[in-house]
């Protein structure tokens, strides 16, 4: 498994002082390029989650998306979308959160739940738990029973996890 992690590693870029001086942006699009590296994401991402019934897989836009539908074709389960303000045509839900750089606020459409679905919410990055937190109470003011929680990149030292009101954390990769 070692090596495996190691390839996606060498498939991340680094790019210092983006978005903002201090922080060091974790570039994900050299993966996403690479076939069998974004093969070996998405299915370290879904193998936990295999026989444990989920019925939606949730992604914040954009990354959310990428990784999210990949997972939810592995597991058969559908795809729901959190979105930005105004880009969502039905009926929504807000919920507005803080990120280590701002704020912003986050879109689901109000029937994009039903009641007791068993969900796994996918992202790219776990830093301070912000976007996670917020897409777990969009997801669970829905009546969604949230499963847990799957990254490909986790930021260790911003201790995003513990916000997090799951009973299951997965990261493919840390970082501190």
């Amino acid at each position: 498994m070692t090596d495996a992690l190691d390839r996606l590693r060498r498939l991340i870029r680094d790019i210092p002082d983006f978005p903002k001086p201090g922080i060091q942006f974790r570039d994900i699009t050299p993966l996403l390029a690479d076939p069998s590296g974004l093969a070996l994401a998405v299915e370290l991402l879904a193998n936990p989650y295999r026989g444990k019934y989920i019925d939606l897989v949730v992604g914040a836009e954009s990354r959310g998306f990428i990784f999210g539908t990949a997972v939810a074709c592995c597991l058969s389960a559908g795809f729901g979308l959190v979105r930005k303000p105004g880009k969502l045509p039905y009926k929504k839900i807000a919920k507005t959160y803080d990120l280590e750089y701002g704020t912003d606020t986050l879109e689901m459409h109000a029937d994009g739940v039903i009641e007791g679905q068993r969900v796994l919410i996918v992202d790219d990055l776990l830093a301070t738990g912000g976007t996670m937190t917020a897409c777990i109470d969009l997801v669970k003011s829905l009546g969604g029973e949230v499963v847990g929680v799957a990254v490909l990149i986790e930021l260790l030292g911003l201790n995003g996890r513990d916000k997090l009101d799951v009973p299951d954390v997965h990261s493919v990769l840390t970082y501190e």
